[in-house]
């Protein structure tokens, strides 16, 4: 009986953790993939030489299959099992290159969800430049959103938009698969901290909330109890599911489009509400620093921190720690 295997790759540094082979009569594939199973998100696949499979292979999953054909541009891969049994390789084009990818029914909905974006510009901002962080891997293009992109490192979120050299909104982006990552190891706190410093700022997650609920490698009531925790802290950073990718983007774009819009608006608001004269018997509040600000601190307590890019969270967590024992 034929069988799709998956092996770990021998290569320890590669990004591309599993060897996928598959049969076919007029001889076998061999590809490079980042997972066993085209579950949340289309994988791209690496195809490789046959002599890449190891002699003595570390088989994660030996998958019976009920048919493995090739149609057209295709392989329909169909496994003898009751769920997750149906796929395709489908060979393409990206950015001029040939690829790969591995998808399944739900994941190939999911990057179609059969609804029109609107074209209109979001708030009425020509050509909004957004800020692309420079860690940001396969970033948004919003190549269909009238708005341009500029590669920056940014002090957090992986987009954002600036007015008169200041932050004032930004947008962490995460798959499904990432944030239940950074949120069991702690990450997604500090990440959600670091949010809450600005203005306005958002989490958009590139699928349902439903697809919580059926995460196997993790308890989901674990998740949904973290999300919620982290809404109730931070209620000023809102954790937005998205269907798809197509959509987080166009969500995206349009909130940074809003925050654009207010903070350009919002101080000569505050300027026509407020009174003449302050009230200088109010107490005064502490107000968050920004990231130079920090950094020149930290210098000064002899930390070592890079001269560009995000402070770690354990040197956020020293001057909070150094400036509460100074009240």
């Amino acid at each position: 009986m034929a069988e799709l295997l998956i092996a770990l790759n021998p290569d320890g540094g590669s990004r591309l953790g599993y060897l996928l082979r598959v049969p076919l009569p007029s001889g076998d594939l061999l590809f490079r993939t980042s997972d066993t199973w085209p579950r949340v998100k289309a994988l791209y696949c690496h195809p490789v030489g046959l002599d890449e499979w190891p002699s003595d292979p570390e088989i994660v999953e030996r998958l019976p299959l009920r048919s493995c054909q090739r149609r057209g541009a295709s392989i329909d891969v169909i496994l003898q099992r009751g769920r997750e049994n149906r796929s395709q390789l489908v060979f393409t084009t990206a950015r001029g290159r040939d690829a790969v990818f591995w998808q399944s029914p739900r994941t190939r909905k999911q990057a179609r969800p059969n609804v029109r974006t609107p074209t209109a510009r979001a708030q009425g901002v020509e050509d909004l430049q957004i800020l692309v962080d420079t860690h940001e891997r396969y970033a948004y293009r919003f190549a269909t959103q009238q708005a341009t992109t500029v590669a920056r490192a940014l002090p957090c979120g992986d987009y954002g938009v600036e007015v008169d050299g200041l932050l004032v909104g930004s947008v962490e982006r995460k798959s499904l698969a990432d944030l239940v990552a950074s949120l069991i190891n702690g990450r997604l706190r500090y990440q959600v901290a670091d949010l809450a410093a600005l203005p306005r700022a958002a989490l958009v997650v590139e699928d349902r909330y439903s697809q919580v609920f059926k995460l196997d490698r993790v308890r989901p009531a674990v998740i949904a109890d973290g999300l919620a925790e982290l809404q109730v802290r931070w209620p000023n950073v809102p954790i937005v599911f998205c269907d798809a990718r197509p959509l987080a983007e166009e969500w995206t774009y349009r909130f940074l489009a809003a925050a654009h819009a207010w903070a350009v608006t919002e101080s000569a608001a505050i300027q026509r509400i407020s009174p003449v004269k302050a009230d200088t018997t109010a107490p005064a509040t502490a107000t968050e620093p920004n990231t130079a600000e920090v950094r020149a601190w930290a210098r000064e307590a002899g930390m070592p921190v890079p001269d560009r890019g995000r402070l770690r969270p354990e040197i956020w967590q020293a001057w909070h720690d150094a400036n509460n024992a100074a009240r």
